[in-house]
């Protein structure tokens, strides 16, 4: 299975991307192929139009899209608007990280796309 990684770049702090390499880590032990921006995705970009389109052909070719929540990534949340056009699967690799709220808010829709992915797919 090809997995893309949203996550935190150029944000990530020690803990996340130790937290990331452990999580990618266990998904390429069982054969998995991972995406991870911060290693695949060339960063030298100006301007970051670049990275937005390998960004998006990686979220395309992928079978699913596991996001590390980083309220902070604002291209997190570039990544997460592709996917979801994709209509891709997602999974919540951090949930302990999310502080769901009662109004609309990107955690409680990440929160709740996760909880309803695969939930229609045909078997």
């Amino acid at each position: 299975m090809k997995v893309f990684l949203i996550c935190p770049v150029r944000i990530a702090t020690d803990l996340q991307k130790e937290k990331m390499n452990k999580y990618i880590e266990g998904l390429e032990s069982l054969g998995h192929e991972v995406y991870y921006p911060a290693r695949d995705t060339d960063q030298n970009d100006y301007i970051g139009y670049r990275i937005c389109l390998d960004n998006a052909q990686a979220i395309y070719e992928s079978d699913e899209v596991h996001i590390f929540w980083d309220k902070n990534s604002k291209g997190s949340l570039f990544d997460l608007g592709v996917a979801f056009a994709y209509d891709k699967r997602l999974v919540l690799v951090n949930p302990e990280d999310i502080e769901p709220n009662d109004e609309k808010s990107f955690e409680n829709m990440v929160c709740y796309w996760d909880m309803i992915s695969g939930q229609f797919d045909e078997e």
